[in-house]
């Protein structure tokens, strides 16, 4: 059964709007969104099979989003961070409407290939090491601290000067 996106956009209107949902945790019928997810699911698919599309889809709207914008603008939090929350909650909403576990396997994968695609490139400079010059005085400091302190300990003893 071929479906087109635009076909699913006006019936599953809800994933096409980037502002939908509130995060909570639904099951099949307690919302009108999740009755429109089951039903569509039911009807075409194994629940797994249409989460699968459905989260195609999610990332499709993300891929638009994203296309929107210039690829400089990938790295920065501020403008991703809207389309990225849009993702995540699709991928969430529609796993708790289809009582389908989430994180599970194929959001997980999802996930890595939008890290993959769009921030591979982005600069990491926050999450590196230090260069080895700051590691080797941060380490070495301690090490050479602890023979001197022990040196003079025992002088100290050994002289009879308990006074500090």
């Amino acid at each position: 059964m071929r479906v087109s996106f635009s076909f699913l956009c006006v019936f599953l209107s809800v994933i096409c709007d980037p502002g939908y949902g509130d995060g909570g945790t639904f099951g099949c019928g307690n919302k009108s969104i999740c009755d429109t997810y089951c039903s569509f699911c039911e009807n075409n698919f194994l629940r797994t099979q249409c989460y699968g599309f459905l989260v195609q889809l999610c990332q499709y709207n993300f891929d638009a989003a994203m296309g929107f914008m210039n690829s400089t603008d990938w790295c920065s939090l501020e403008k991703v961070k809207s389309a990225y929350n849009n993702f995540t909650v699709c991928t969430e909403t529609v796993a708790d409407c289809l009582l389908l576990p989430w994180p599970n396997q194929l959001v997980e994968h999802t996930f890595v290939k939008i890290h993959t695609t769009y921030f591979q490139e982005c600069p990491s400079e926050a999450l590196r090491d230090p260069p080895p010059s700051i590691i080797l005085a941060l380490v070495m400091t301690p090490i050479c601290l602890i023979p001197v302190m022990v040196v003079l300990v025992v002088l100290k003893t050994k002289n009879g000067d308990r006074r500090s």
